[in-house]
């Protein structure tokens, strides 16, 4: 994985003024699935209007269920309440836990902070174990901040 490629890419993605906000992120979310081999479901959640909740947005990979997460329940919700990253190289060692499906071994979430709130997440899905590395947590950092600029 080149990350320089990745976040230039990213950056590309972004950067086309003709193109919206959610055409973008599914642009994202199509060209990390397509990227990385690990990455088996990519996908935005943010905070759906006043509720204590995460509506799912744009993605790619299957199709979830999840469409509507609490706030502290999985990974993403808990996301949503620590506003930390939140790096799960084993699925099975995680008592709070939401199965999107009995192919997903690992997750990692980044939070999107815009004026310092949470307002959403990107949300990586892997179908192996412990894949995760510091230059992904990196990307995603990256992508996050940038996208925060968007919205």
């Amino acid at each position: 994985m080149n990350i320089e490629n990745l976040k230039n890419q990213v950056d590309t993605i972004l950067n086309n003024e003709t193109t919206s906000i959610e055409n973008k992120l599914q642009a994202i979310c199509d060209y990390l699935k397509g990227e990385v081999s690990y990455y088996d479901w990519v996908g935005f959640y943010f905070k759906n209007g006043n509720k204590e909740e995460l509506k799912l947005a744009q993605f790619a990979g299957e199709p979830t269920e999840h469409t509507i997460i609490p706030f502290g329940k999985g990974i993403c919700g808990q996301v949503a309440v620590s506003n930390e990253n939140f790096v799960v190289q084993d699925v099975s060692e995680q008592d709070n836990y939401i199965s999107c499906g009995w192919k997903v071994k690992s997750e990692i979430v980044i939070p999107i902070f815009v004026d310092g709130e949470n307002i959403g997440q990107i949300d990586i899905d892997s179908h192996t174990v412990n894949p995760f590395s510091k230059d992904d947590e990196d990307l995603l950092e990256y992508i996050c901040k940038k996208i925060a600029t968007f919205l």
